[in-house]
Protein backbone atom coordinates (compact mmCIF):
# COMPACT_ATOMS: atom_id res chain seq x y z
CA UNK A 1 0.00 0.00 0.00
CA UNK A 2 1.43 3.17 -0.96
CA UNK A 3 2.28 5.42 2.43
CA UNK A 4 0.10 8.17 0.80
CA UNK A 5 -2.99 6.20 2.14
CA UNK A 6 -1.01 5.45 6.04
CA UNK A 7 -2.20 7.45 9.12
CA UNK A 8 0.42 7.07 11.35
CA UNK A 9 -1.50 9.43 13.68
CA UNK A 10 -4.25 6.58 13.66
CA UNK A 11 -5.57 5.52 17.17
CA UNK A 12 -3.62 3.47 18.96
CA UNK A 13 -0.13 4.70 17.91
CA UNK A 14 1.53 5.84 21.20
CA UNK A 15 0.17 8.50 23.84
CA UNK A 16 1.21 10.57 26.22
CA UNK A 17 4.80 9.62 28.12
CA UNK A 18 4.13 9.00 31.56
CA UNK A 19 7.75 9.70 34.32
CA UNK A 20 7.34 7.13 36.95
CA UNK A 21 9.77 5.87 39.47
CA UNK A 22 11.58 2.13 38.50
CA UNK A 23 8.52 -0.95 39.11
CA UNK A 24 10.85 -1.46 41.97
CA UNK A 25 11.13 1.70 43.93
CA UNK A 26 8.67 1.41 46.87
CA UNK A 27 6.80 4.93 45.37
CA UNK A 28 5.77 2.65 42.10
CA UNK A 29 2.22 1.89 43.01
CA UNK A 30 1.70 5.29 44.83
CA UNK A 31 2.81 7.39 41.37
CA UNK A 32 0.96 4.73 39.37
CA UNK A 33 -2.62 4.99 40.90
CA UNK A 34 -2.05 8.82 40.43
CA UNK A 35 -0.91 8.38 36.71
CA UNK A 36 -4.15 6.30 36.02
CA UNK A 37 -6.27 9.11 37.80
CA UNK A 38 -4.38 12.24 36.22
CA UNK A 39 -4.86 10.08 32.72
CA UNK A 40 -8.67 9.31 33.36
CA UNK A 41 -9.19 13.32 34.00
CA UNK A 42 -7.88 13.79 30.48
CA UNK A 43 -9.40 10.73 28.97
CA UNK A 44 -6.18 8.69 28.41
CA UNK A 45 -6.34 5.94 30.39
CA UNK A 46 -4.95 3.26 28.18
CA UNK A 47 -1.85 5.21 27.70
CA UNK A 48 -1.25 5.11 31.39
CA UNK A 49 -2.54 1.31 31.62
CA UNK A 50 0.52 0.81 28.98
CA UNK A 51 3.15 2.93 31.00
CA UNK A 52 1.98 1.45 34.58
CA UNK A 53 1.51 -2.09 33.74
CA UNK A 54 -1.78 -1.56 36.05
CA UNK A 55 -5.50 -1.81 34.48
CA UNK A 56 -7.62 0.88 35.51
CA UNK A 57 -9.47 -0.51 39.45
CA UNK A 58 -6.47 -2.53 39.79
CA UNK A 59 -7.26 -3.92 43.50
CA UNK A 60 -3.87 -3.25 44.27
CA UNK A 61 -3.57 -0.31 44.13
CA UNK A 62 -7.04 0.31 46.21
CA UNK A 63 -4.93 1.87 49.40
CA UNK A 64 -3.30 4.62 47.10
CA UNK A 65 -6.29 5.57 46.01
CA UNK A 66 -8.43 5.85 48.89
CA UNK A 67 -5.85 8.26 50.16
CA UNK A 68 -6.51 10.25 46.57
CA UNK A 69 -10.36 10.11 47.10
CA UNK A 70 -9.32 11.59 50.86
CA UNK A 71 -6.79 14.49 49.37
CA UNK A 72 -9.66 15.11 46.84
CA UNK A 73 -12.37 15.39 49.52
CA UNK A 74 -10.81 17.96 51.51
CA UNK A 75 -9.45 19.80 48.88
CA UNK A 76 -12.78 19.62 47.45
CA UNK A 77 -11.82 18.40 43.80
CA UNK A 78 -14.69 17.02 42.74
CA UNK A 79 -13.42 15.54 39.43
CA UNK A 80 -10.68 13.81 41.26
CA UNK A 81 -13.08 12.75 43.53
CA UNK A 82 -15.32 10.92 41.25
CA UNK A 83 -12.31 9.24 39.51
CA UNK A 84 -10.99 7.69 42.35
CA UNK A 85 -14.90 6.36 43.57
CA UNK A 86 -14.94 4.76 40.00
CA UNK A 87 -11.68 3.42 40.53
CA UNK A 88 -13.04 1.97 43.44
CA UNK A 89 -15.91 -0.07 42.52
Amino acid sequence: MSRAFVNEDAAGGPGKRYVLPARDDPGFDAAAAETLLDAAREGDTSSAEQATGYYWGEPKLHEYVRRILARAQASGDDRLEQLARRFLR
